[in-house]
């Protein structure tokens, strides 16, 4: 199939791609690296009148480590992150899981931003942004906002971004403590069937899962072991109200939850 008709404006500057959202509206897409969004315009699930391109923005392609945040703009691919040589020392759950994202072909292109604003539930910069307690940095011609990730992401590819609001950048809060991540997939690139990320805390562990529910979702859990650990995570498996589909049935994704989970809780806390 082929997209159906649209205005194309290459932005030369923000406050011009700002002015359009703020023009258009519900009218308008940012497109970036595109790996999401042209499939959708391809499949005509989505119909934008106007399509606003802001890769020609040097401002948005930064990636910046201050105060005990790194702070990743909008134009940042996310192979350029993953070959950012402090990644290891400075964002080590995002270092995890990167390379699960997609494949090299897509990651050149892909953004990081274009990821959590597409907030696909089996993504893995959603998931890890969630875990991590990220924000999101968003700006209109009006206002400059920032959102947790917990106030972000609002269902099944949905958040609460608002019309004429682009996602300037995304923050990470640069943690020590140990990290974790697993993800089962049919093919190691392909969305998740279930991913799990862990950091340890000062009381335990904050686990989050992806891949189940409509959004990424994380607990905080104190230290705990045995079946008190097992009775926490089978609990957690079943808050996230699994459905089958034609991936994965329900009770498998409940069983990988509680596998994957009780193998990073160990991991984090040994």
């Amino acid at each position: 199939m082929k997209p159906a008709a649209f205005d194309y404006v290459r932005a030369e500057q923000l406050d011009e791609a700002l002015d359009v959202l703020g023009r258009e509206g519900s009218d308008a897409r940012v497109i970036a690296g595109g790996q999401s969004l042209m499939a959708m315009l391809n499949m005509r699930l989505a119909k934008p009148k106007t399509l606003i391109d802001i890769m020609r923005l040097p401002e948005l392609a930064r990636i910046e480590n201050k105060g005990g945040t790194v702070t990743v703009g909008a134009g940042v691919r996310q192979a350029s992150l993953l070959e950012w040589p402090e990644l290891g020392q400075n964002l080590q759950l995002v270092a995890l899981a990167l390379p699960w994202t997609g494949h090299a072909q897509t990651r050149s292109r892909g953004t990081v931003c274009g990821s959590i604003a597409h907030a696909d539930p089996s993504a893995e910069l959603p998931l890890v942004l969630q875990t991590l307690g990220g924000e999101v940095h968003l700006r209109s011609s009006r206002r400059r906002r920032r959102v947790a990730a917990n106030d972000f992401f609002a269902g099944m590819m949905a958040t609460t971004r608002d019309d004429e609001e682009l996602i300037e950048a995304v923050s990470f809060p640069v943690i020590s403590e140990r990290c974790a991540f697993r993800e089962v997939a049919r093919r190691h690139g392909d969305f998740a069937i279930v991913a799990c990320a862990a950091v340890k805390t000062a009381v335990g562990v904050r686990l989050a899962v992806g891949g189940v529910a409509d959004m990424p979702a994380a607990r905080d859990f104190p230290h705990l072991e045995g079946s008190a650990l097992d009775d926490a995570l089978n609990g957690f498996a079943y808050e996230l109200d699994a459905r089958d589909d034609v991936h994965a049935t329900a009770r498998y994704r409940r069983d990988l939850v509680r596998m994957i989970g009780r193998d990073l809780v160990r991991e984090v806390l040994q």
